[in-house]
């Protein structure tokens, strides 16, 4: 495969990680971030407010189980160039799946010559990622990457990169849902005001999670680690520069979050992504592409690592 390919498959699985998975912050002000002290009576009046608000919102988003979705990610410069990405399409959650189109500045960093946009599909727990017309020629007309994420744990043989992996894979498969359950989490949740997202009424929250909260809030992370390793995970996260997590979304009159913006800020810079959701309800139809148009990641690295020996023999 070309190198150039390789590029182009990191940051979709870059994107695929930050837009599905993580809940982070944004840099400004970060009226978030500020814990509400000293609350008084009305104070906290609309802190319990906006908490029945968004347990509402809960409840009908986890309903409702699928969305159609428009993202827009942007990566900072320390971080492979940095960039960014758009994406557009459906996802669905319970179970959960996605099908998005990817396009922008960091998908084409791997290959100016490459595909200006990307397909991405996730279902059954395996990734697909279209690698385009070029990569399809050079694998016997072999255009998808199928990356199944369990089989990649369970080849490593590793019980702890197991345990790892798969806790990765459940936080890929996160939703607004799961997005508006940790949110609910936050000490510091606050209802911000009301405000117009693409020409509808909503009401705008907003709120900071610590990287300990957001762990203890984080239900797709249960039972994955000892008391030991949790410890070891918070010291890892925060080596990193991260301090902590905010979200901040706008709720419709209906009751669905219309925009979320999420972002993790790290030594390298911001990571920032925009989600505006739609069509709450609408049926996620998603298939994965012919086995005869696929190509297997951890197959072709086994040959690789193959063709490597004999050279070496």
């Amino acid at each position: 495969m070309a190198m150039a390919a390789w590029k182009r498959a990191g940051v979709c699985l870059t994107a695929a990680a930050v837009v599905v998975g993580l809940a982070g912050c944004q840099d400004g002000d970060g009226g978030g971030s500020k814990k509400a002290g000293g609350s008084s009576g009305s104070e906290a009046q609309t802190q319990n407010e906006a908490t029945e608000v968004l347990q509402a919102a809960f409840k009908k988003t986890s309903e409702a189980k699928s969305s159609k979705v428009r993202m827009t990610m942007t990566m900072p410069a320390g971080l492979d160039g940095g960039g960014t990405v758009e994406m557009s399409g459906v996802q669905g959650w319970d179970p959960a799946v996605m099908d998005v189109t990817m396009k922008g500045s960091a998908l084409a960093a791997g290959s100016p010559d490459g595909p200006q946009e990307a397909r991405m599909i996730m279902l059954d727990g395996v990734m697909y990622m279209d690698m385009g017309a070029e990569q399809a020629a050079q694998m016997d007309g072999k255009r998808w990457m199928k990356m199944d994420f369990k089989a990649l744990a369970d080849a490593t043989g590793d019980p702890e990169v197991q345990k790892q992996m798969t806790g990765g894979l459940e936080n890929m498969n996160q939703d607004p849902a799961q997005q508006l359950a940790m949110l609910l989490g936050s000490p510091s949740l606050k209802h911000v005001g009301p405000e117009k997202v693409d020409g509808v009424e909503t009401q705008h929250y907003k709120g900071t999670l610590t990287v300990e909260e957001m762990l203890d809030t984080n239900k797709a992370l249960d039972g994955l680690f000892t008391k030991a390793e949790r410890e070891q995970l918070v010291a890892n996260m925060k080596k990193t520069g991260l301090k902590g997590y905010d979200t901040e979304v706008w709720v419709n009159e209906d009751d669905y979050p219309a925009k979320m913006v999420v972002g993790m800020t790290m030594d390298q810079g911001t990571m920032k992504m925009t989600a505006h959701y739609s069509d709450y309800g609408a049926k996620a139809e998603v298939k994965a592409p012919a086995a005869g148009e696929t190509f297997d990641f951890m197959q072709l690295m086994k040959e690789l690592e193959s063709l490597g020996a004999g050279a070496a023999s």
